[in-house]
């Protein structure tokens, strides 16, 4: 049952897994899966979606989840000190959660003037970079489903509000490994994001800051020291087994 369920938590960014692949994954036969799946759904481990019939973990679930999203917020909080002191920005943690970013952590920059979010607020997946990041680790089918689910409503006159331009921007960020707001959330905002690699949560890093105090061109070197942040951050997640083995 616990090849079953890292199964679909891996899978879990791309809708649901079918039980022939449950079977082949497991090296199970068919039958046996199924058997095995039954009990995890009496139990709430594992739904069907009631349209595809894939299997996906379920609510009873949720509390491994969490403990793993803890322990991810206790590794990056000095992660995030430090990129903020490195920067003097606000750094940010965030993580899907349905069709929407939340924010898992923020260290805000010491400055009178600042971009932050406040923990646990929401933000929508297309307008912001942490967003993009982990939108470009998904499946294209699977962003089609969250954005018709979530729309994709113009926050500033940046904002991508189309399916296919979104897609394309992904697109660019899977190229170059980091996503960028441009003004596309807050009109006077500026942030960059990376994905966190080696961890089953779909989840991201950002330095965000005032537009006129993070110019373009300081874009690519923010990118570079976030993804050494994140490649530290991923490394830590595998290498103690929590969500990344």
């Amino acid at each position: 049952m616990c090849a079953i369920l890292n199964l679909l938590q891996e899978s879990s960014l791309d809708g649901g897994v079918p039980l022939p692949a449950v079977a082949v994954a497991t090296g199970l036969p068919k039958s046996s899966a199924f058997r095995y799946l039954w009990t995890l759904e009496n139990h709430r481990y594992v739904e069907r979606h009631p349209d595809t019939g894939l299997f996906q973990l379920g609510l009873g679930f949720v509390g491994m989840q969490s403990q793993h999203v803890e322990v991810l917020r206790e590794r990056a909080r000095p992660i995030l000190e430090q990129l903020r002191d490195e920067h003097d920005e606000s750094a940010n943690l965030g993580i899907l959660d349905g069709d929407s970013v939340i924010y898992l952590d923020i260290v805000e920059s010491k400055r009178t003037v600042r971009l932050a979010a406040s923990r646990g607020d929401r933000d929508p997946l297309h307008s912001t970079a942490l967003g993009k990041a982990i939108a470009a680790q998904l499946s294209d089918n699977r962003v089609r489903e969250l954005l018709e689910h979530a729309g994709m409503t113009s926050r500033t006159a940046n904002t991508i509000t189309t399916v296919e331009s979104y897609l394309d921007e992904l697109t660019k960020v899977r190229r170059v490994g980091y996503a960028v707001d441009n003004g596309e959330n807050e009109l006077d905002g500026r942030c960059v994001a990376v994905p966190i690699l080696g961890t089953r949560l779909p989840a991201a890093i950002s330095l965000s800051a005032p537009a006129a105090r993070f110019p373009v061109q300081d874009v690519e070197s923010a990118a570079k020291a976030l993804q050494d942040a994140a490649k530290e951050l991923g490394s830590a997640s595998e290498g103690n087994g929590d969500g990344g083995g």
